[in-house]
């Protein structure tokens, strides 16, 4: 098992900024075809969060700590969703109590895309997965391809023809 990162032992001891937050989802290992899914504070130095393994308490790490766990996990960013939360005090707050506690995975029901959906709710965001398995609740929806399709065509077009 590689590096997943460090436990919080005192308050204080990293400064977190949820003001800013993504959503970072990575591939899985062994069996977990659906990936995990990541916590990014890229603000007040930049910290991810995550739950790992059965039971225990959610980790943090640097931007190093990430790296390093991608590599020691054989892993890779798949994707990243960025949001700003209207109560980034909320946010911080929830963040503060899980770090506190054990964390009991609970099978696709209570996993790692409810951790980072409890954070971003606690700070008045609304993002939400469709699904409980990283690589698709951060997928693009139907109607961002359409809309990123739409954008293409009229760049496109615009090129093709020297419109303004």
């Amino acid at each position: 098992m590689g590096y997943e990162g460090e436990l919080l032992n005192s308050c204080g001891a990293i400064h977190i900024d949820p003001s800013s937050l993504q959503v970072v989802a990575v591939s899985g290992d062994g069996p977990n075809f659906c990936g995990h899914l990541l916590l990014h504070t890229p603000k007040g130095g930049g910290y991810y969060f995550h739950v790992v393994g059965l039971r225990g308490n959610p980790r943090y790490m640097n931007e190093a700590g990430y790296q390093r766990y991608l590599k020691e996990a054989k892993k890779s960013e798949l994707r990243r969703r960025s949001l700003d939360l209207p109560n980034p005090q909320g946010a911080l707050l929830h963040i503060e109590s899980l770090l506190a506690e054990p964390w009991t995975w609970g099978g696709v029901p209570h996993n790692c895309v409810t951790f980072v959906e409890g954070v971003i709710k606690a700070g008045g965001g609304n993002w939400g997965s469709y699904s409980n398995c990283p690589a698709l609740a951060t997928a693009d929806s139907v109607s961002d391809r359409i809309n990123a399709f739409f954008r293409w065509m009229e760049s496109g077009v615009r090129g093709l023809y020297g419109a303004p």
